[in-house]
């Protein structure tokens, strides 16, 4: 397989600063209503990176459940790997690649939990099937088979019956809380337009600046 020559031109767009909004999360907001509008599949799908304590990288695709001027919330297992890495170390990095658009967003941050009531609150939002299956997965850890999650969900459906389902103790929401987001727009011959806000704290203003592609 040669896959060296594999190549796209961008041609859809650009990108200028003085069309970009001064806070990056409406910003952000703009272009994943933009993605919505175009039926991109999985228009909310975003890569988050972790690491540990020491530094050990991990990556995966996670859902963005919210996003306002706080910051970029999403939800998961607090025991999963990504889950132990962020009690470790809150410093985490997320990739947005909305390809057919031919955009990217970089978002760097710090992830704290949200509280529990907004936890609960999303939570009886989701399907039951989906609700059910928090509870027979114990994400991230090793199983033989299929045999535990299948048996986990029947145990999980009997306890539970057609009454409401408790959120599992280990499923919690977490916010981004962003210190650099990067706006990544396709052009013709790699001359892409890239724009960074930067700022390292919630208290300060943020500054934009252009990128060299």
């Amino acid at each position: 397989m040669d896959i060296t020559s594999l190549r796209q031109e961008y041609t859809q767009r650009g990108l200028r600063k003085e069309d970009l909004d001064a806070d990056p999360l409406e910003q952000l907001k703009q272009w994943m209503q933009a993605t919505i509008d175009a039926k991109l599949l999985e228009p909310n799908a975003a890569s988050l990176a972790t690491a540990t304590k020491d530094g050990i990288p991990s990556v995966r695709t996670i859902l963005i459940k919210n996003l306002s001027a706080d910051g970029i919330d999403f939800f998961t297992n607090s025991e999963s790997r990504k889950g132990r890495e962020i009690s470790e170390n809150p410093h985490v990095a997320l990739v947005i690649p909305w390809i057919p658009l031919e955009r990217q967003v970089i978002i760097q941050g710090i992830v704290s939990k949200l509280s529990e009531a907004i936890t609960e609150t999303y939570a009886h939002k989701r399907p039951r099937q989906s609700q059910l299956s928090t509870w027979a997965s114990q994400q991230s850890r090793p199983i033989p088979s299929r045999e535990p999650l299948e048996e986990g969900l029947k145990t999980a459906e009997t306890r539970f019956k057609d009454g409401p389902i408790p959120v599992p103790p280990y499923w919690a929401g977490y916010r981004i809380t962003p210190t650099w987001v990067e706006f990544w727009q396709g052009r013709p011959s790699r001359l892409h337009d890239r724009f960074a806000y930067q700022r390292n704290s919630p208290n300060e203003a943020w500054s934009l600046q252009r990128l060299s592609p």
